[in-house]
């Protein structure tokens, strides 16, 4: 019995009655329907507004826990997701991408949150300047979580990560969502939602699913909530003038289908290296998920005298890759996800032959393997030439979304560029080259029509993730055709989902905003060293101005012998005397040591480690007699939600330090960084 699919909608499972059936892409039999019944959006964004509130409930580095343990869950029911996945026509391989490749975005998310955001729902972004003379105004920027809804429409090829890679950021963030998969693969991402609700790990209203049809979703959004969407430009183009998104300024953000391409470098010959690792990587992202991928390569920009010897590897490794049933281990390319996406490229790669060569196709006997495959579709790596691409734009404009790519000869890097160029925005480029200066060359120019650009050489290929996979440290995205809009690159799709807002006040005000000291602001100083005291006890603006040092002779040359630093300023009056200071200086490392061993508490406590220092700056120069002294401020505390081997729990604290000279002049200026313990 064909399985009917449900929306999450409202905390409930929607949906009886069977409307489109969804077929296998492999031997085309009934995997599931959608369901017939109406959606009340209405509904759906009232309750992600009104639920989604619990998000707040959690800081960013709760929510970046609950995003690790949500990634641990989906690894381990992964094996129920493959089953599933396999129904769109891709092998083990592909669906690894997509599932433990959705899985390890979460995982990604959860340690960029842990580490990089604070325990609070509001992200300081300094640095904080001085509007008055005085120092009793200034100004900052912070940023908090959008009050709205955050809706993500993505494209059938990748249904879990395209789902993940959205929400993961979003999530963190703090703001709801509904995710919207496309009809063909529904199926799957429906599976993943439902492994969700039953982990039970996310908050009522972080996550609804919408089965079929938008409906009039878009025209109830308001100004706080935010649209993406991944799939075709033509599409992206039509959602991005919705007049309800126009009118409230809905932020609207796009990762459209690109004519991608990769360039072979003229100083490349066959027998080299980088030869074979060209033809291998325009292969694998023909081949990869049968070319279903916003970031395939669809134009081979080759050198002319080279076009030959491309086209013959090309061919020979095509030509060795079998298709058919995924289930079958000599398998290495599966179906398209679906018969309608199958007569679609068909149909493109008709309108491409009008302006191109069929080098290698479907007649070059095609004929996948596995029982039933005659009613799956399964479509013919297929290679193309356009020996004039400069004087023909269709081959830029026209994509089959498949495992088609069209070879493109050109005269000189120049020309290479300028096609490369031809697409109007891409996702992303590959140069394969052996010289620096062409990358030095080629890149810069490339980076204006592109999002990401992988230069591929043998020393970076023992290690590359290749040209067509997105990382969640790197932004995905780019201009023109390409959408226009940025995913992931780290923190940065975080802020994507948070609201910016410019503060101005006092500084003892400005901190007690952003949770953060702000220098010039009020600060307590007890009696007890702030070493001594427990995460929980520490506040922000707890305060130590330690005993004076005065710096002599002897600590100069004592440290230069310890440290082997005899740099001139330190040790030759004459080049000092010479030099814009005028005299013989301390190392700057010394007043840094000189400093700690003015505030630190040598007894056990709670501090258990120093990890490092941010921010360091020498401001004035300390010199033979000078006098130093330091203040040592709590700056800012995050909760990481940790314990050591033992099960103590411990937090971390950023310390502001100031180091002043006898006039209360600053010399030198940072923030250390400390593991300290809770009490519990």
């Amino acid at each position: 019995m064909t399985t009917t699919l449900q929306s999450f909608v409202g905390g409930r499972w929607v949906g009886k009655q069977s409307a489109q059936v969804l077929r296998s892409a492999v031997n085309g039999k009934p995997v599931a329907t959608t369901h017939a019944e109406a959606i009340d959006f209405g509904e759906a964004l009232a309750f992600g507004r009104e639920k989604g509130k619990s998000l707040l409930a959690l800081d960013f580095q709760q929510r970046a826990a609950r995003l690790k343990a949500l990634a641990k869950f989906l690894m381990d029911h992964k094996e129920s997701l493959y089953a599933i996945s396999a129904h769109t026509g891709a092998t083990r391989a592909d669906s690894w991408i997509d599932i433990e490749g959705g899985a390890g975005t979460l995982f990604s998310y959860a340690s960029m949150g842990s580490s990089e955001l604070p325990s609070s729902n509001v992200l300081h972004e300094g640095p904080v300047v001085s509007l008055g003379k005085k120092g009793a105004f200034a100004g900052t920027h912070i940023m908090v979580p959008r009050a709205g809804v955050a809706v993500h429409i993505n494209a059938f090829n990748f249904p879990i990560w395209g789902l993940l890679e959205k929400f993961a950021p979003s999530f963190l963030a703090g703001m709801p969502c509904i995710g919207k998969p496309a009809t063909a693969t529904s199926y799957v991402t429906e599976a993943a939602v439902r492994l969700i609700d039953e982990s039970g790990i996310l908050p009522p209203g972080s996550l609804q699913l919408i089965i079929g049809s938008t409906g009039d979703l878009l025209d109830r959004l308001r100004e706080q909530d935010v649209v993406t969407f991944t799939g075709s430009a033509d599409t992206a183009s039509k959602l991005r003038v919705h007049p309800n998104l126009i009118r409230h300024s809905v932020p609207f953000n796009a990762e459209a289908d690109s004519l991608n391409c990769a360039i072979l470098a003229p100083d490349v010959t066959p027998g080299d290296e980088e030869f074979d690792l060209f033809v291998k990587e325009v292969a694998r992202e023909m081949t990869v998920k049968a070319g279903q991928k916003c970031t395939a390569i669809r134009r081979a920009i080759v050198p002319r005298q080279q076009l030959d010897a491309v086209t013959s590897a090309l061919k020979a490794r095509l030509s060795k890759t079998v298709v058919g049933d995924p289930a079958l281990e000599k398998v290495r390319m599966g179906a398209l996800a679906s018969h309608a996406q199958k007569a679609d490229v068909t149909e493109r790669v008709a309108m491409l032959l009008q302006h191109a060569e069929l080098v290698l196709g479907e007649k070059s006997g095609f004929a996948p393997v596995g029982e039933g495959v005659a009613d799956g579709a399964f479509f013919a790596p297929t290679l193309l030439l356009c020996n004039r691409p400069l004087q023909n734009n269709d081959v830029h404009e026209i994509e089959a979304f498949g495992p088609v790519s069209t070879l493109m000869p050109y005269d000189d890097l120049d020309e290479a560029l300028e096609l490369a160029t031809r697409g109007r925005g891409s996702l992303v480029g590959t140069l394969v080259t052996r010289d620096p200066q062409i990358a030095a060359k080629a890149v810069p120019a490339a980076a204006v029509w592109h999002g990401r650009l992988l230069v591929l050489d043998r020393e970076a290929a023992a290690e590359s993730t290749g040209h067509g996979s997105p990382l969640p440290a790197l932004k995905h995205g780019g201009p023109g055709r390409a959408g226009g809009g940025e995913e992931l690159g780290g923190v940065r799709a975080v802020k994507h989902y948070l609201q910016r807002c410019a503060v101005q006040g006092s500084p003892t005000m400005l901190s007690a905003v952003t949770n953060e000291h702000v220098r010039g602001a009020k600060v307590n100083e007890t009696a007890e060293h702030p070493f001594r005291r427990y995460f929980e006890d520490l506040k922000i603006g707890d305060s130590l101005l330690t005993h004076r040092r005065t710096v002599s002779e002897a600590d100069i040359v004592a440290f230069g012998g310890l440290s082997g630093d005899y740099f001139y300023m330190h040790f030759d009056e004459i080049a000092a005397k010479q030099s814009a200071f005028g005299k013989r200086i301390a190392h700057g490392y010394f007043v840094l040591s000189a400093a700690a061993g003015l505030f630190v508490w040598a007894a056990p406590g709670p501090v258990l480690a120093n990890y490092g220092l941010d921010t360091l700056r020498f401001i004035k120069p300390v010199g033979m007699g000078d006098t130093i002294r330091a203040r040592l401020t709590c700056k800012r505390k995050v909760d990481r939600q940790k314990r050591d081997s033992n099960g103590v729990g411990q937090g971390v604290v950023a310390w502001d330090v100031e180091v002043t000279n006898q006039n209360d002049e600053l010399v030198a200026s940072y923030d250390i960084l400390t593991l300290v313990a809770k009490r519990s």
